[in-house]
């Protein structure tokens, strides 16, 4: 499970990101309201969990903007407002949950379990390039019905290139996706074995990882 965390707070930033990853989840941990956004509009999360008072763009603008796109990504709102309008403003804005620090980190985990177990018909649809398709609610990924065994550093990257389809996606696009510190991927050739990986393992496929000179990667059905 891949959570988003936007906190400006570094030491509660650095708190939550360490628990949830012990629990399980892959975090990326964000300090301002616009970055978070970015990572919203490049990355697949299961759920997020955002601070009302951030830099940039507030929690309730996030949450309001991903609305707006309509996402239904579950969205806990973390922040030391208690007063029920408060409250009210938040839940309205779209959030699923609202939580007040300080608060007990087994309850924050807690409720992000409730807010994962939503019904199947909430689940993110089906992507599909060609004979390839991808499940974001299992991770299962087909080639004409066929199931093909990925890393989850390659299926971040398929994932990524498939929602952008046919549009081509830069190499510091997915860099942020698919590893936790960018710089690393970027300054090496390491996204180019992945992406070679990629294509040997999708082998077969209708679907082809093209190369974009001075950019990255786009996904086209043959």
């Amino acid at each position: 499970m891949r959570v988003l965390v936007a906190e400006d707070d570094e030491s509660l930033r650095d708190v939550l990101r360490r628990g949830l990853e012990q629990a399980g989840y892959v975090v990326d941990a964000v300090e301002d309201g616009a970055l978070a956004l970015d990572y919203l509009a490049m990355c697949s999360y299961e759920v997020a969990v955002l601070d009302w008072r951030l830099p940039g763009a507030s929690g309730l603008e996030v949450v309001t903007r991903l609305r707006r796109r309509g996402s239904r990504l579950p969205v806990l709102m973390l922040t030391a407002r208690d007063r029920t309008a408060d409250r009210v403003a938040g839940l309205d804005a779209g959030a699923d949950d609202y939580l007040v620090k300080p608060f007990d980190f087994d309850e924050l985990l807690a409720r992000l379990r409730a807010l994962l177990r939503r019904p199947a018909d909430a689940r993110p649809p089906r992507l599909s390039v060609g004979d390839l398709s991808f499940d974001p609610a299992t991770r299962e990924v087909l080639v004409s019905g066929n199931p093909r065994s990925l890393t989850p550093t390659e299926i971040a990257i398929l994932e990524l290139l498939m929602r952008r389809s046919p549009a081509a996606v830069s190499r510091r696009s997915i860099a942020m996706s698919a590893w936790d510190d960018e710089a690393d991927a970027l300054g090496s050739n390491t996204i180019e074995v992945h992406v070679a990986r990629l294509r040997s393992k999708l082998s077969g496929s209708r679907a082809r990882i093209e190369t974009v000179r001075g950019t990255g990667y786009r996904l086209l059905a043959s």
